[in-house]
């Protein structure tokens, strides 16, 4: 199959450590796009097992033999009727509070790639959760186990991949076909990522905070790569900054550092803003769902036009976050201020990101709510995917109407998210270790039904209101 890029080609990503954040948790985050409007998704778990199979992807073909115990781990698959074969398991935490995000679409400059084609039949994104996070017990873990696999045999594509645990956080990009590198963010740091290169200069004797290809170096140096010798960096290396970057991406990177680095004055197109950022305050789930469902607002180049008085040009100027491409964002949250048996929470919003809710799922169960386990070929609003699609769908054409009352249900939505964590791990202290998995299989589920409940009512609403405010009506006198 010529596939050579990936199909969800416009996500943005968000990594932050421990002490740059508001109770100590780790966070990576990411919204997943695709090309198309339409990339029905799905929230399971995959219990613990052992392998003895040969992998085979139905989407590149690559063929990886597994072996050994595998853990048990949370992902939001591709459902069964997408018409994009393969796994595409995307992001998920295993049972050991490992997170993994995969993948941040890249591009590598063609220079890199002709010294290193990207690998037909290689290990692509629809794979690669699957075939790491089940075998690893740390971050650190994961980025060793996915780096020998890309030079073992290659990938047909540039991503980035996000692993985090409750100590570290890293960011994994491969740039060309078996060349990678990893960056450890530190704890006080936050990074975005849009779909370009952006780790920058590494150090090769560091390895507390650096892990790369066995061949890196070498690579970049027999074929006379870096422009700048002085120094290794990456991004300037593998990147391609294009002009189409200028205006893909880095608005991206400009306005997440904007909100939580609002005193630093950069240029939303400039193609040298720094992968790494400290913040100049404690950053919270809730920042973090701002940036993952933004749309540039409060400045002229939001395209809905709401708060500030940019022209026409201007509010097409930029790709927003929150765009009708939008299918599945998830915040992968390990906790450190509880026991491990529940400090881990996946945020999931399916759907256009900022008129649906985040919700809180604990990942340490048995099974997911049933709705989020559905999204076949037809609209259904008993599926969470289609629930929220269908939301999208109300809101859009009447968004200036709707959408105060639209961010008062996803408000009251996150508070009662944060009053369920509250309840449940006041509740899970109180269990033993064993009663843990089937509590909070349930907490689950129950959590899932309030929102839902909330959202089926809101979407009850806004379609009486558009019913009553159509403009194909005629009254009597109304030719008078």
């Amino acid at each position: 199959m010529e596939h050579f890029g990936s199909f969800h080609s416009s996500c943005t990503a968000m990594l932050v450590g421990k002490k740059a954040t508001i109770d100590g948790s780790t966070i990576i985050a990411r919204d997943e796009d695709g090309e198309s409007g339409i990339n029905q998704k799905t929230f399971k778990v995959f219990p613990a097992r052992d392998y003895d199979e040969e992998f085979v992807s139905e989407y590149s073909g690559v063929k990886i033999p597994l072996h050994g115990h595998g853990c048990r781990f949370t992902a939001t698959p591709n459902a069964q009727e997408n018409e994009i074969k393969g796994r595409w398991d995307e992001q998920g935490i295993n049972e050991y509070n490992v997170a993994m995000s995969a993948t941040e679409t890249e591009g590598t400059n063609a220079r890199c790639l002709g010294h290193d084609p990207l690998v037909k039949n290689g290990i692509d994104e629809d794979s690669m959760l699957y075939l790491v996070l089940p075998f690893i017990k740390t971050a650190r873990e994961g980025v060793a186990r996915l780096g020998k696999l890309i030079e073992q045999y290659g990938t047909g594509e540039c991503n980035g991949i996000a692993f985090a645990d409750q100590d570290e956080v890293w960011y994994f990009e491969t740039g060309a076909g078996h060349q990678w590198a990893a960056q450890r963010i530190p704890d006080d740091c936050y990074a975005i990522c849009p779909n370009i290169m952006v780790i920058e200069e590494i150090d090769f004797n560091d390895s507390d905070n650096f892990m790369f290809a066995s061949t890196l170096k070498s690579f970049v140096e027999k074929n006379h790569l870096n422009p700048d010798p002085t120094t290794f960096n990456y991004r300037n290396i593998f990147g391609t900054q294009s002009e189409a970057d200028s205006y893909y991406n880095t608005p991206r990177t400009w306005y997440g550092q904007k909100l939580f680095n609002p005193s630093i004055e950069q240029d939303p197109t400039s193609q040298n803003m720094p992968f790494l950022r400290r913040p100049e305050k404690k950053i919270a789930i809730e920042d973090v769902e701002a940036f993952l469902s933004s749309h540039y607002n409060g400045t002229p180049y939001d395209p809905m036009g709401t708060f500030a008085s940019g022209t026409r040009e201007e509010q097409r100027k930029f790709r927003s976050i929150s765009l009708d491409r939008n299918q599945s964002s998830c915040i992968l949250q390990i906790r450190n201020h509880v026991p491990k048996e529940f400090a881990a929470i996946q945020w999931i919003n399916f759907g256009f990101y900022c008129y649906s809710p985040y919700v809180p799922f604990y990942t340490n169960i048995s099974d997911t709510p049933a709705n989020y386990q559905k999204a076949g070929a037809e609209v259904d609003t008993n599926s969470a995917y289609w629930m929220y699609k269908t939301l999208a769908v109300v809101v859009e054409p009447r968004y200036h109407k709707f959408i105060n009352e639209v961010n008062e249900y996803r408000d009251s939505c996150q508070s009662f998210g944060l009053q369920r964590i509250d309840q449940i791990d006041q509740q899970a202290a109180e269990l033993e270790v064993d009663e843990l998995n089937n509590f909070l299989t349930k907490a689950n589920l129950q959590t899932a039904a309030e929102v839902t409940k909330r959202t089926h009512a809101l979407l009850s609403s806004l379609i009486k209101q558009s019913l009553l405010d159509s403009k194909y009506q005629f009254e009597l006198g109304d030719n008078l």
